[in-house]
C-alpha cells in the first residue's frame, strides 16, 4: 500500500468517525496513525486532507449536490459521501495531485469500505467533478472544444 493511499484511508476513517460523533480531530487522527503505524509523511498528508475537507466542506458539499443530480448528500452512504468529499477537496484544492490519482484512489477505497456498487457510484460523481475542474483550469480549451 502506498503512502498516499494510506493517508487517504486514514482521512476516511477520521472524517467518518467525526461525522458520527463530532469528536476531537487530533485524538482520532493520533489513534488511527498509531494503529496503522504511519510515518510523518503519511500523517502530514492525512492531516492536510482532513483539515482541508473540514475547512472547505460547505463549498465541497454544494458542488457535490450540484453534480450528483439524483442523489442528495443525506441519501448517500456515509462512506461514499466522505470519500467524495476527500476526492473533491484533492481535485479542487490540491492541484499537485493528479486528477486520475484522486479518482482512482477513491474508487479503490470505495470498493474496500463501501457496498458492492460504491466504486461505480463514486466514479460517476467524480467523473463529473473532474470534468468541471478541467473546464475551470483550462477554460479556453473547453470553449474551443465546445465550438468544434
Amino acid at each position: 500500500m502506498g503512502r498516499r493511499h494510506l493517508a487517504r484511508e486514514l482521512a476516511l476513517k477520521v472524517l467518518f468517525e467525526l461525522e458520527a460523533d463530532g469528536g476531537d480531530v487530533e485524538r482520532s487522527l493520533q489513534y488511527h496513525l498509531a494503529e496503522s503505524r504511519a510515518d510523518a509523511e503519511v500523517a502530514d498528508f492525512a492531516r492536510t486532507l482532513i483539515f482541508g475537507v473540514r475547512e472547505h466542506q460547505a463549498d465541497i458539499d454544494a458542488h457535490l449536490a450540484e453534480v450528483s443530480r439524483n442523489w442528495g448528500l443525506d441519501q448517500m452512504a456515509k462512506v461514499e459521501r466522505t470519500l467524495l468529499r476527500i476526492a473533491a477537496f484533492e481535485i479542487r484544492y490540491l492541484p499537485s495531485v493528479p486528477l486520475k490519482a484522486a479518482i482512482n484512489e477513491s474508487i479503490e477505497l470505495a470498493k474496500t469500505f463501501g457496498g458492492p456498487d460504491s466504486g461505480k457510484f463514486v466514479n460517476g460523481i467524480l467523473g463529473r467533478i473532474a470534468a468541471d475542474e478541467e473546464v475551470r483550469r483550462h477554460p479556453d480549451e473547453a470553449a474551443t472544444q465546445g465550438a468544434s
